[in-house]
C-alpha cells in the first residue's frame, strides 16, 4: 500500500554507469523538489543497494534502459515504482505520462494511486516495451558501444544505414494456436505500443491486458522499406500486405541461425526467443 507523509519514503534512483549529465541534473531537481515539501527521500546515484529496507515507492531516473536494468536486478521488487525522463530512449515514460514537465508529474505521481502493469520475460530477461528481433536488433547492434544521440537521432541514423542491405531471415513463429513460417524482415514482441524512440510498431498493444502484440514485417523491397517506415512509425501499417499481426500470451521464435535482437534496447543475440507474458507484473505511479 502507498504511504503518505512521515511514513513515505522515496527512493530517487539514477543509473550509476550512465554516461548522461541530464540524469543527474533529473535527480538534483527532483531532490530540490522533495526537500520543498518535507518528503523524506534518498538519493543512490553510485550505488543502488541490494535491499529496500525502509523505502515505500522508488522513482527510476533515466530511459527505457535504465528501467530494464531496474525490473532485472530487482524482479521481486513490490513496491510503487515511477519513472522520470532522463535517458536516450523514453518511450515507457512517453506510455505512462505523454510530454509532460518535470513539476507536473512529480504533482502527478505524488497523487497516484499505484496501478499494475504488465511485463514480459524473453530467454530469462523481463522486459516493459518490447522485444524486437531482425532488422531492428541489427539497429541495436549498430549501436553498441556508442555515445546516442537526443531522441530519436542515433536509431535513425542507423536505420539509413541498414534498410537497404539487410535481408530477411527465416523464421518459425510458434503461437499458442497456430505456427507461422516467415522470411521477416522484422519480428516485434511487444507488451507498450512504442519503442526505438516513437515507432509504434503495436498499436493495438495496451500494458494492463495480459497480452503481447506480435507484429511480423515479412520480405518486402528496400524501396518499400523506405516507403512504408513512416507509415509503421505512426502505427498504421497494420493492413499492409506484408503484415501479420497476433495477440497472444506466449511466443516462440526459432531460427537456423543467430539473430540480432534486442529487448527494451539491451542486445541479444540467438537462435530461439521463448517469450510469455507476466500479467500486472509491476506497480506504477501514472
Amino acid at each position: 500500500m502507498m504511504q503518505s507523509g512521515p511514513d513515505k519514503h522515496i527512493a530517487l534512483v539514477c543509473n550509476p554507469t550512465a554516461d548522461n549529465d541530464k540524469a543527474f541534473r533529473m535527480t538534483d531537481s527532483l531532490s530540490l523538489l522533495l526537500t520543498g515539501m518535507n518528503l523524506k527521500h534518498s538519493i543512490y546515484t553510485t550505488y543502488w543497494p541490494k535491499e529496500w529496507e525502509g523505502i515505500t515507492e522508488a522513482w527510476i531516473i533515466g530511459g527505457d534502459g535504465t528501467i530494464n536494468w531496474f525490473i532485472n536486478q530487482y524482479p521481486d521488487f513490490n513496491r510503487p515504482l515511477a519513472l522520470f525522463k532522463g535517458g536516450s530512449g523514453n518511450d515507457f515514460h512517453w506510455m505512462l505520462y505523454g510530454e509532460m514537465a518535470l513539476e507536473k508529474q512529480v504533482e502527478r505521481v505524488l497523487k497516484a494511486v499505484p496501478s499494475a502493469v504488465d511485463a514480459g520475460i524473453c530467454n530469462g530477461r523481463m522486459f516493459l516495451n518490447g522485444v524486437g528481433i531482425g532488422f531492428d536488433g541489427a539497429i541495436v547492434h549498430d549501436l553498441v558501444g556508442k555515445k546516442k544521440l537526443a531522441g530519436k537521432a542515433s536509431y535513425l541514423l542507423s536505420i539509413l544505414k541498414h534498410i537497404v542491405g539487410y535481408q530477411e531471415k527465416h523464421c518459425t513463429i510458434r503461437l499458442p494456436d497456430e505456427v507461422l513460417e516467415s522470411d521477416s524482415f522484422m519480428i516485434s514482441i511487444a507488451n507498450a505500443r512504442r519503442y526505438g524512440g516513437g515507432f509504434h510498431v503495436a498499436p493495438r498493444a495496451q500494458l494492463t491486458d495480459g497480452l503481447l502484440d506480435a507484429n511480423i514485417v515479412g520480405r518486402i523491397s528496400p524501396l518499400k522499406r523506405i516507403q512504408y517506415l513512416p507509415v509503421i512509425e505512426k502505427g498504421q501499417h497494420l493492413e499492409l500486405p506484408f503484415i501479420t499481426y497476433r495477440q497472444c500470451t506466449a511466443v516462440r521464435i526459432t531460427s537456423k541461425m543467430a539473430l540480432h535482437a534486442h529487448l527494451d534496447g539491451e542486445y541479444l543475440f540467438d537462435k530461439e526467443f521463448d517469450i510469455t507474458v507476466l500479467p500486472k507484473r509491476f506497480t506504477f505511479l501514472y
